[in-house]
Order: structure tokens, then sequence, then C-alpha cells
């Protein structure tokens, strides 16, 4: 598996998806090639999909750091730890500045569950910066 055959892949499905989702799909090469992921009506938040020897890993960024008010990080965090159990196959980060949801899948995953784990990172996103609005610039 490869990122050039799951955009591909992606990118035939129109509105013809499992999830009824569209996707826009563009390889970054690089010394790790990397596949942003839009889903299409939220290309705000694109999904960014890299391959390693043992994972398919998805990783959507939701703010920077400098975008959380003043006095609200241990509360922000707080919440984030609080939702991280009951949110579907994603997990928070912070990479760099930036706070990050991402979710792995196996190695021998089909495109069937990539997309739906693409999908998914994509809802949770969306609702995560919904539900951590109040603690957000």
């Amino acid at each position: 598996m490869n990122i050039n055959k799951i955009a591909q892949h992606l990118n035939s499905l129109l509105s013809d998806s499992e999830t009824g989702l569209a996707f826009d799909c563009l390889p970054i090469d690089g010394d790790v090639d990397v596949l942003q992921i839009n889903v299409v009506g939220r290309e705000e938040i694109p999904v960014f999909l890299s391959i390693t020897e043992n994972q398919v890993l998805c990783v959507s960024y939701l703010w920077g750091a400098s975008e959380v008010k003043d006095g609200q990080l241990a509360n922000m965090h707080t919440s984030m730890l609080e939702m991280n159990i009951p949110m579907p196959l994603s997990s928070f980060a912070k990479i760099g500045d930036k706070y990050a949801i991402f979710g792995a899948l196996s190695i021998n995953s089909t495109f069937s569950d990539i997309e739906q784990e693409i999908s998914t990172l994509s809802n949770n996103a969306l609702e995560i910066i919904e539900d951590m609005n109040e603690f957000l610039i």
C-alpha cells in the first residue's frame, strides 16, 4: 500500500463512498511522503496521511497554541483529556505549537478502513473545534 494508490482510490469514489463524503487528495513529496486529504466541504481542516513500516497515520491540525484564551489552557487540557476516551478512533496530540487529533491504522488496513478513519477523524475535528470553542480566541 502506498499514498498514491490511496489517493487514486479516494479520488475515484466521488459520491459513491461508503461514508457519503467526497475526497480531494494531494500527494506531498518529502523525506516522508504525505497525502493531504481534503474532505469536500471541509477543506479548512485537511487530514494528512503517512505510511510507515508499522502503521498508517492520519493527522488533522486543529488550532495553534496562540489561539487559546489567556488563563484557559488548564481548563482546555482537562476538557480534552475527559473527551479523549469517548472520542471514537481519534486521540489528541500537540505537534510543535499546534493541537491536533490523530488516528492510526494497521499497515494491512483496507481502503474501506482508511476511508472510515479519515471520515471519523474529519467528523471528530469538527466536533472538537465546536466543543473547545469556549477556550479559543
